[in-house]
C-alpha cells in the first residue's frame, strides 16, 4: 500500500493512496475532493452527459454513475453517503446508505439516489451528489456459541433506550 501527502487527510499523518481510473464519460469531471480541512468525505460528481441532466420525480429513484473506477487498498472500503445540503434541501439521499464499495471491487462508482421530497430535482453533469469515506476494515473470524455474555442493555433495540437525554448519577464533591 502505497501512502501520499496528508493534505486532506489526518493531521500529522500520511493519506491513503486510492487509485482512479476515470472513464470516457467522466473525463473534464474534477476528481472527488475534500470541501474542508476537516472534512471526513470526498464529494462524489455525476458524470451525467451534459445535454441530458437527470430528472428525479417525488418518490423515484435513480443510479447515477460518478465515471470512476477505484481501486482501494486491501483492508479499506470506501462508503457513498448522503450529503447533508442536499437531503436538508430537497430531500434527496443515498438509498442504500451507506454503499459499500469493497476493495477488490473494480466496476464503475455509482449512487443510488432518491428524491423523498416533495418536488422533482434535477441533478446535473458535475453536480455534487453524494460522499465518499474510505475507512479501514477489519476482517472477523465467527464463532459459534451457545449463548452470549449477559449486559446491563440486553436484547433492547430498535429505540429501547428511548429520546429522552439520560440522566447522569450526580458525582459527590469533597
Amino acid at each position: 500500500m502505497r501512502r501520499g501527502d496528508a493534505r486532506g487527510g489526518e493531521a500529522g499523518g500520511k493519506a491513503v493512496t486510492v487509485r482512479v481510473v476515470r472513464l470516457a464519460h467522466g473525463r473534464g469531471l474534477d476528481l472527488p475532493a475534500y470541501q474542508s480541512e476537516g472534512a471526513a468525505g470526498l464529494d462524489l460528481l455525476a458524470a451525467l452527459p451534459r445535454r441530458s441532466p437527470l430528472r428525479l420525480e417525488p418518490g423515484a429513484r435513480a443510479l447515477v454513475p460518478t465515471g470512476l473506477v477505484l481501486e482501494l487498498p486491501q483492508g479499506f472500503e470506501a462508503q457513498v453517503r448522503p450529503r447533508s445540503g442536499l437531503a436538508l434541501r430537497h430531500g434527496v439521499t443515498v438509498l442504500n446508505s451507506p454503499g459499500t464499495v469493497d476493495s477488490d471491487y473494480r466496476g464503475e462508482v455509482k449512487v443510488l439516489l432518491a428524491n423523498l421530497g416533495t418536488e422533482p430535482f434535477t441533478v446535473a453533469r458535475g453536480e455534487r451528489i453524494a460522499q465518499l469515506v474510505v475507512q479501514r476494515v477489519e476482517r472477523v473470524v465467527l464463532m459459534e456459541a451457545s449463548r452470549t455474555s449477559t449486559t446491563a442493555r440486553g436484547a433492547g433495540g430498535f429505540g429501547s433506550t428511548g429520546v429522552a437525554p439520560r440522566r447522569r448519577a450526580r458525582s459527590r464533591r469533597a
